[in-house]
C-alpha cells in the first residue's frame, strides 16, 4: 500500500512538471493552473524545477515573470534562496533588455523578487538588491521606480547596513532636485520613499540629516509627511545631527529653526538638548543676514535657546559669552528686544552659577555707574529692577554682591522706590 502511494505521487508530480513545461513552451500560460500545481507540490519546497524553468536560456522576460507572478501567489515560505538566485538571473540579464515592454517586464520581476527577499529577510541577498536599486533608478528615464522602491525597501528588511552610505548619498540627491515634469517627479518621489523606508529601519544617526531635508524638501505633502513621521525613530539621540545642522552656514534660519524645533520630538537627554541650545545661541549672534524676516528668525532661536538653558542648565562656558551679546546687543540697540534682555536675566538667575552671577553682578555695577553720571531713562531704570529682582533670586552669598545691594539701598541717588527694589533683592539673598 505504501509503495502504491509513493508511486502515486511521483507519477502526478511527473504529470504536472511535464505539463507546465508545455504550457510555457507554447507560451498558452494559464495562470490558476500554474498555481494549482504549485500547490500540489509546494509541501516539497523543492525549487529546483522553476529554478530551472526560470533560468532556461531560450526564455524571455514576459515567460519569466509568469512563473514568478506563480511562484508569489503559491504564497510558498522558506525559499530566500530561490528568490536571490532569481535576482542574481535578473542582473545577469538586464543587458538583454531591448524594448520599453522588456523593461516593464523586468521591473515587474524585479518587484516580486525584493518583496519575497524581504518577506523571507534573506540577509545574503543585500549586494544583489542595491544593484537592483540601482539598475532601476529612477533617474533613467525608462524606469518606473517601483522597482527600486522596492529594493531599496527590501534592503531595510535584511539589514543591509553596509549600503547605508550609498542611500544615503541618493537620498541627498533626490533632496536637492528641482522638479516639475510631473511624471518624472512622481518617479523620483518612488525612490526617495523607498530610501526613506530603508533609513527608518537601519536607525543609524547618519540617516537624519537626508531625512530632515526630505521632511523640508520640494516634495509632495506625503512624502514630507512620511519622512517626518520616521524622523523620530532613527536614534534617540540625534543632536550630533541636529547641531551639525544648525551650525552649518550654507543653511539659512528657516531651516535652522525648524530643526530646532525636532528636538522636542526626540527622546535625548537634557544634556544634549543643552548642547543644542548653547549651539542654537552661538549661531543666533554669528550668522549675518539683512534679511529682515531672517533675522526674526534667528531671534527667535537664541531666544528659544535661552529659554532652554535657564531650564535645564548650561552645557559650556560659551553660553555665558552668549548670554552676555544677548544683554549687550539689545541694550545699546536703537530697537531692543527688551523679552530677550528679561529672558537673559532671568536665565542667568535661574542656572544660579557663580559664573552668571558675576554677570549679573557686573551689570548692575555698569548700571549704577550710569545711575551715578546718566544717562538714566525708563530703560536705565527697567532694567536696573530686573537685574536687582534676578539678583535676590539667585541666593548668592557674594560679598560683593551684598555690598553693592546695599550701597544701592542706602544711595540717595536713586528714589526710594528704586532703593526698596535693592533692599528687597539684599533681603531674599538673605532668607
Amino acid at each position: 500500500m505504501v509503495k502504491f502511494n509513493e508511486y502515486k505521487v511521483i507519477k502526478i508530480r511527473v504529470v504536472n512538471i511535464q505539463f507546465l513545461t508545455y504550457i510555457i513552451t507554447m507560451k498558452r500560460i494559464l495562470l490558476p493552473i500554474v498555481i494549482f500545481l504549485l500547490g500540489m507540490t509546494a509541501y516539497s519546497q523543492d525549487m529546483s524545477y522553476y529554478t530551472a524553468e526560470y533560468t532556461r536560456a531560450d526564455s524571455s522576460f514576459t515567460e519569466r515573470l509568469v512563473v514568478l507572478e506563480a511562484i508569489r501567489d503559491a504564497e510558498l515560505k522558506g525559499i530566500g534562496e530561490f528568490y536571490h538566485e532569481a535576482l542574481k538571473f535578473l542582473l545577469m540579464r538586464a543587458p538583454d533588455i531591448k524594448t520599453n515592454a522588456e523593461r516593464n517586464q523586468a521591473e515587474k520581476s524585479a518587484i516580486i523578487l525584493c518583496e519575497g527577499i524581504a518577506a523571507e529577510k534573506y540577509t545574503k541577498a543585500a549586494l544583489e538588491l542595491w544593484q537592483t536599486a540601482e539598475l532601476f533608478d529612477v533617474t533613467g528615464n525608462a524606469n518606473d521606480g517601483n522597482a527600486m522602491r522596492a529594493a531599496l525597501v527590501a534592503l531595510g528588511q535584511t539589514d543591509g547596513r553596509a549600503f547605508i552610505p550609498h542611500i544615503v548619498q541618493r537620498l541627498e540627491y533626490f533632496n536637492i532636485q528641482e522638479v516639475r515634469d510631473a511624471e518624472r517627479r512622481r518617479r523620483i518621489q518612488m525612490g526617495v520613499l523607498g530610501c526613506i523606508s530603508a533609513l527608518e529601519s537601519f536607525k543609524d544617526i547618519r540617516a537624519y540629516r537626508p531625512l530632515f531635508f526630505t521632511k523640508v524638501g520640494p516634495f509632495d505633502a506625503i512624502v514630507k509627511e512620511t519622512a517626518s513621521n520616521a524622523l523620530p525613530n532613527i536614534v534617540d539621540d540625534p543632536s550630533e545631527a541636529i547641531i551639525a545642522i544648525i551650525q552649518d552656514p550654507r543653511n539659512e534660519p528657516p531651516v535652522k529653526l525648524l530643526v530646532w524645533r525636532e528636538m522636542d520630538r526626540t527622546k535625548m537627554p537634557n544634556d544634549s538638548k543643552a548642547k543644542i541650545a548653547a549651539a542654537s545661541l552661538s549661531v543666533g549672534w554669528l550668522y549675518q543676514t539683512s534679511n529682515k524676516n531672517h533675522q526674526t528668525m534667528l531671534r527667535e532661536l537664541r531666544k528659544s535657546a535661552i529659554d532652554l538653558i535657564g531650564q535645564i542648565g548650561v552645557s559650556e562656558d560659551s553660553v555665558y559669552i552668549n548670554l552676555e551679546k544677548s544683554y549687550r546687543n539689545n541694550f545699546i540697540s536703537n530697537s531692543p528686544d527688551f523679552d530677550e534682555i528679561i529672558m537673559t536675566l532671568n536665565t542667568l538667575a535661574a542656572v544660579k552659577t557663580d559664573h552668571s552671577v558675576n554677570l549679573l553682578l557686573k551689570f548692575l555695577q555698569e548700571i549704577n555707574g550710569r545711575r551715578r553720571s546718566g544717562p538714566w531713562g525708563n530703560t536705565e531704570r527697567r532694567i536696573f529692577e530686573l537685574l536687582t529682582t534676578n539678583l535676590g533670586k539667585t541666593g548668592s552669598k557674594s560679598v560683593e554682591v551684598r555690598l553693592l545691594l546695599t550701597t544701592i539701598s542706602r544711595n540717595s541717588s536713586y528714589t526710594s522706590q528704586e532703593q526698596t527694589m535693592a533692599a528687597n533683592a539684599l533681603k531674599a539673598l538673605t532668607q
